[in-house]
């Protein structure tokens, strides 16, 4: 099954953004490029859109972790 253009740019984009969002946040919690450097959008053959993390050492994941943790903490609770 081929996915028309329109989709896969579309999925490509969303992908895309994501995979720059997550970049954003691990640069800020202070990470090192070499570890938020392989982030990578994918879009599969049909059209949806995911983000590639890769491998992360567990003291990153941990760091990611709490940042989740805090955040979500800090947002209010939907009812």
């Amino acid at each position: 099954m081929t996915v028309d253009t329109q989709t896969y740019r579309d999925g490509r984009k969303a992908a895309t953004d994501a995979a720059e969002a997550i970049r954003a946040a691990l640069a800020a919690l202070g990470l090192p490029e070499h570890v938020w450097g392989s982030v990578r959008p994918m879009v599969t053959h049909s059209g949806k859109p995911y983000v590639h993390l890769g491998m992360v050492r567990a003291d990153v994941a941990e760091r990611m972790a709490e940042a989740m943790r805090a955040a979500a903490e800090a947002a209010p609770r939907q009812v």
